[in-house]
């Protein structure tokens, strides 16, 4: 993986954490979270993404460069 490719999943990641927190503290969360006792699918959705494309971008950032 490039690094390129990796900066841009953390960015991504970073961008995708960011919109789930914003979605887990709206007030349409707070409703679904009244009702069910869980956060709404789409506000899961975003934090599990930006966890794992952070995760993927760091992981690549990591690897040494190895064959190109």
């Amino acid at each position: 993986m490039t690094k390129a490719i990796s900066v841009a999943l953390i960015v991504g990641g970073v961008v995708l954490l960011y919109f789930g927190g914003q979605s887990f503290h709206s007030i349409n969360d707070h409703v679904s979270q009244f009702f069910t006792g869980s956060p709404a699918t789409k506000t899961i959705l975003l934090i599990a993404g930006g966890a794992t494309a952070m995760f993927a971008g760091l992981i690549g950032l990591a690897m040494p460069g190895g064959r190109r």
